[in-house]
């Protein structure tokens, strides 16, 4: 990558002395994504499956057009705003239960930061300062800031160059066979006093691998943070706003963690934005008279009116089509035009969920080479490690997203 052009870019994840040249696009619409050369890429994944409705959406382009015109940013120090007033109150509306106070930021990573920064402190001012620990799972991802990624897989996650630096957390295996929960029932026995919280990405353990679990197991740990006196904060900025089949991913457990972190598709993928939301009980002790027990975090563009807008805009949206039958049509079309992918020597399993569908390979020796040939099939996807994934919009067409089933079908036939 050494074009004049690029030279000023830091791209993510990205080896950029190795890299090829990355693909320019000039402009987006619906499920497609249209090079600068005029080239059509049918994506697969929605920006890291942030453009739930697709790209371009005119109503939220509208909205946030107007909003533009009217204030796109004001600092959220003292001063508050109408857009998100708005949000706020229809996330929880939306959300389960009790979840009934929500902090803005810009980011997911930063909203999981907020979440265990809320909840160690949380028992610091209850003057538990010992409960300063989260326990996590390997097989999770919950970003790449300081504090996400000591909560991170610590061996198939990308932070492992930084082991020495952050500060050590405990992740277990995620209890799911019998015989592993009486080890970590074991282990909470033990720590127990020393845990704040448990964070968990429900149903689907996303970047990390993208690993499935029942929501049996989430009310298994819904149970032992009861029983231990432990926070229990679900990761659904991967999960949220219908991904799953239902709008949250907590909602087929039935079940209402004391903290939920969410962005991606809160926006409809235009705007970034992040909320993390939490209940009465934990809300309440950073009420005091001693300023030292309020919660000490502001992002810069913390409840962004721009950004604000375009979640309004896309909660709107939500009411305005059928998304969940679109959903289940896009996963009833997954199972069966992936399902062919499992006679193949090189897949080792495949498995769908709601709008994902993933197909894991036992090994990929040339990951750059594999997402060249699906650019070649004119289809936008992106694998890592072992792992094939869709997270397409929710309003894909079957056409569409049969070019996307058929390609990797057609790819790994003759992939060597």
């Amino acid at each position: 990558m050494n074009e004049i052009e690029y030279n000023s870019l830091w791209l993510p994840y990205t080896q950029m002395q190795t890299a090829n040249k990355p693909l320019k696009a000039a402009k987006t619409l619906g499920s497609r994504i249209i090079l600068e050369d005029g080239k059509e890429l049918v994506d697969g994944i929605a920006s890291w499956w942030t453009a739930c409705h697709g790209y371009n959406h005119p109503y939220i382009i509208q909205k946030a057009q107007k909003q533009l015109e009217i204030m796109p940013h004001i600092m959220f120090g003292g001063i508050v705003h109408q857009p998100a007033l708005e949000l706020s109150k229809r996330l929880c509306n939306i959300l389960p239960g009790d979840l009934n106070k929500v902090f803005f930021s810009d980011s997911g990573s930063v909203s999981v930061e907020v979440a265990l920064k809320i909840a160690v402190q949380f028992w610091i001012n209850h003057n538990k300062k010992q409960k300063n620990k989260i326990l996590s799972f390997f097989g999770g991802y919950h970003g790449d800031t300081f504090a996400t990624m000591a909560i991170c897989d610590p061996i198939e996650g990308m932070h492992s160059l930084f082991k020495n630096v952050i500060t050590k957390q405990p992740v277990l295996p995620l209890p799911v066979p019998a015989h592993s929960k009486a080890d970590f029932e074991k282990f909470l026995e033990k720590n127990h006093n020393n845990l704040a919280a448990i964070i968990i990405e429900p149903l689907v353990q996303g970047a990390g691998g993208m690993i499935f679990h029942t929501p049996e197991t989430l009310q298994y740990l819904n149970k032992q943070c009861k029983r231990y006196d432990l926070l229990f904060i679900l990761d659904e900025i991967f999960t949220g706003f219908g991904r799953t089949g239902s709008f949250f991913a907590c909602d087929q457990a039935d079940i209402i963690p004391d903290i939920i972190t969410l962005s991606k598709a809160l926006t409809g993928g235009t705007m970034a934005l992040a909320a993390t939301v939490t209940n009465d009980l934990i809300y309440n002790a950073f009420l005091s008279t001693q300023y030292e027990m309020a919660l000490m975090h502001g992002p810069t563009f913390m409840g962004n009116p721009l950004g604000c807008a375009c979640a309004n805009a896309s909660l709107d949206v939500f009411e305005q089509y059928s998304w969940r039958s679109n959903v289940e049509q896009i996963q009833f079309q997954l199972e069966k035009e992936l399902a062919p992918c499992r006679n193949l020597p090189l897949v080792k399993n495949v498995r769908v969920l709601g709008a994902i569908g993933v197909v894991e390979l036992y090994k990929l020796n040339d990951l750059e080479q594999l997402k060249q040939e699906f650019i070649k099939a004119n289809v936008w996807i992106r694998p890592f490690r072992t792992i094939i994934y869709l997270t397409p919009a929710f309003t894909i067409s079957p056409k569409d997203l049969s070019l996307l089933t058929h390609t990797i079908y057609n790819v790994l036939k003759h992939w060597q």
